[in-house]
């Protein structure tokens, strides 16, 4: 089951929420989010939007960590805390409410004032009178997840959309056409894309669709449509590993730091010094600039290759346009990626909490620094476009050669499949020596003889192995198109330390580095090269085949299908738990709300296929993408028939979950409502 909580905040000064499990040893313990400070008043309205999924810790041994039980969502509650905003000393605290979650059961919405109350630590002193109030809008959503079996042909359905054609027939489009706010679309649409490995075609075919109307290369990928979405959903979840060993020690060191920053001369505090403050300003820039051009090699595979078709793209779309190559990715990567998360390192998970404003302003100035360096760089401008003064004149610090260049080079290897594994040419990297197994054919023992010392040469194009180094003449050669994965060999294999495996086309190349750390230095190298191949592999072996089977899984099919996810080069914090049941049961209630819509659109398909265009009256459907109404109109009834084949499952289960509640109960109480 999926519990979500929606909170809206209107509340005097700032409110810390909390959203913990007492008891739980399996739920992750709290969810702690915080408002922005409000000063200079005694009432202040902030109307943040805070979203809490309720899920167990990703340790939990159950199915899925969003496996909710009954007795679990007896435990929960939310606790908002107020404070006062200490300037010189540390913030005071006012009072605070704590709201049960399973109260929220009974109702969709919630709202209400709500007295706050003293710290429950036995201190009895204060009235709760003099405490003061706050204002809460609390909306809950309780989703009912049935098992897999009922899903699979919603599931399916979705699944074949990035087949579809045209894309906008697709059902996956289709519910970001009907859907009222695409964003409870995107969600759960790249989660279920994600998990199986769809979303790279499906992004590229709804980017394409954007490209048709995009008339200025100057605003590709500027708007806000179904694709960028996506694309800015798929960054928060694949990339959060990446921002947390790119951005984030830099982050922590600006926020922990009292170093001004500020260089708008009306906002200079009495003391400050603007030229020292450009200074640090400049030294935070260059230090975050530096640190994102040189993190190629850890952006996620997924990133890459959406990246990939996004330059081919829109290089057909505007031949005559050198620069949109790199636009195309930079609008991206530095505007909607690196850009946002530096301003807002909280809703990243970067930082814990809000920044204080002196540190929004410092991040706000980096932000704005750092995006027009991308879009500066990728464009070859010869002038920023800053609307303020005092930012033109410290951007001119960073217009230089070397600037654009470093924004270049790094789009090329994070969007090419022609990377360049020496510092910006083609030629060689030689490898250190390391002993190599190579299989012989026909042998079922191996011994120390069949351990040889080679030494590895490595190019964009080709990784060869030499008997001596330096040697022109390759024992063997593997094109880097024909590598199909890079993974460690489990040390069992050989009964040797430090070995990785090569897959490729042909047999495995089996290596043994001198040392852990050159292990790892070929494995990201070769994963670095090897990435964009299209072949790549999503499974593989973790040990070698000998004696006629597989030592990891005992198959003795040489040719058999890997037992092991493909994992080389992608941290363990970077992979992702999905429960395709709940992420398909939510666009199933999405598509169930959303049904007038559908109806409409399914009478705009009928209209247009009968008068050969849309007709001006009635204007249901003005809004809707339909390039092809037979077979959009062939998907909605697909739709509507898994949908209502879900309805009475889900209904039934409602029925029994009622007729089970007895009166006066938990599950049914009597209550009086005060709001």
């Amino acid at each position: 089951m999926d519990k979500a909580v929606t909170l809206m905040q209107q509340f005097l000064l700032w409110a810390l929420l909390v959203l913990q499990g007492k008891t739980l040893p399996h739920w992750n313990r709290n969810d702690q989010k915080k408002t922005k400070v409000k000063k200079k008043t005694s009432n202040p309205q902030f109307n943040e939007i805070f979203y809490f999924e309720v899920t167990r810790s990703s340790s939990y041994t159950r199915k899925s960590q969003f496996q909710v039980e009954e007795e679990d969502i007896e435990k929960l509650e939310i606790r908002i805390d107020l404070w006062n905003n200490g300037n010189l000393v540390q913030d005071v605290f006012l009072g605070e409410i704590k709201v049960p979650v399973n109260v929220l059961r009974n109702d969709a919405s919630h709202q209400a004032w709500y007295l706050l109350q003293p710290r429950d630590n036995g201190n009895k002193s204060s009235k709760t009178d003099d405490l003061g109030s706050l204002r809460l809008n609390i909306c809950y959503t309780e989703d009912y997840v049935l098992p897999s079996e009922y899903y699979g042909p919603l599931k399916t359905l979705l699944l074949k959309s990035p087949d579809v054609q045209p894309i906008s027939a697709s059902s996956a489009y289709i519910l970001g056409e009907i859907c009222r706010d695409k964003n409870d679309a995107v969600l759960p649409l790249v989660r279920l894309l994600l998990h199986h490995d769809k979303l790279v075609p499906f992004a590229t075919a709804v980017a394409e669709l954007d490209l048709k109307d995009t008339q200025d290369a100057n605003t590709i990928f500027r708007g806000n449509s179904l694709a960028t979405r996506c694309l800015d959903e798929m960054m928060k979840i694949v990339g959060r590993h990446y921002l947390k060993v790119t951005l984030k020690p830099i982050l922590d060191e600006i926020c922990e730091s009292s170093k001004s920053c500020e260089i708008d001369p009306i906002k200079l505090k009495e003391g400050d010094n603007v030229e020292n403050n450009k200074e640090n300003l400049r030294y935070y820039v260059d230090k975050l600039f530096s640190t994102i051009v040189k993190s190629s090699m850890s952006c996620p595979t997924v990133m890459c290759d959406i990246f990939y078709s996004l330059r081919q793209m829109a290089t057909q779309r505007f031949p005559n346009d050198p620069h949109v190559q790199y636009s195309a990715v930079s609008s991206f990567v530095f505007l909607r990626f690196f850009a946002v998360a530096v301003v807002s390192p909280h809703t990243f998970h970067l930082r814990l909490h809000h920044p204080d404003p002196q540190t929004v302003r410092t991040l706000t100035l980096i932000s704005k620094t750092i995006q027009t360096l991308g879009s500066w760089g990728s464009l070859s401008k010869s002038k920023s476009s800053f609307k303020e003064t005092f930012m033109c004149e410290f951007f001119k610090m960073f217009q230089e050669e070397g600037y654009i260049m470093a924004v270049k080079k790094f789009l090329d290897e994070i969007s090419s499949t022609e990377t360049k594994v020496s510092s910006g040419t083609s030629e060689p990297v030689h490898l250190k020596e390391g002993e190599m197994y190579k299989r012989a054919q026909g042998r079922t023992r191996i011994g120390k003889k069949n351990f040889k010392k080679r030494w590895f040469c490595l190019t964009s194009r080709e990784l060869t192995y030499h008997k001596q180094p330096g040697s022109k003449d390759a024992i063997y050669t593997i094109p880097v198109k024909n590598i199909l994965a890079v993974e460690k060999l489990e040390e069992s294999s050989f009964n040797k330390k430090n070995m990785f495996q090569v897959i490729h086309t042909e047999k495995p190349l089996y290596v043994q580095a001198n040392n852990c750390v050159e292990a790892n230095e070929w494995i990201d190298v070769l994963c670095r090269v090897s990435r964009c191949n299209q072949n790549r592999l999503s499974s593989y072996h973790p040990s070698a085949y000998l004696n006629g089977n597989w030592l990891c899984c005992l198959e003795t099919s040489e040719n058999a299908l890997g037992c092991k996810p493909c994992t080389a080069g992608v941290p363990a914090d970077i992979q992702i738990d999905i429960d395709e049941d709940r992420e398909t049961e939510r666009i199933y209630s999405l598509f169930t709300l959303s049904l007038l819509k559908l109806q409409k659109m399914e009478e705009a398909c009928g209209t247009i296929a009968v008068y050969q265009g849309p007709q001006k009256e009635p204007d249901d459907y003005s809004n809707f993408v339909i390039e092809d109404s037979v077979t959009t109109f062939k998907t909605i009834q697909q739709i509507k028939s898994v949908v209502e084949k879900l309805d009475e499952p889900h209904e039934k289960y409602r029925k029994k979950r009622s007729s089970s509640a007895k009166y006066g109960s938990k599950e049914n109480p009597i209550i009086g409502k005060t709001f």
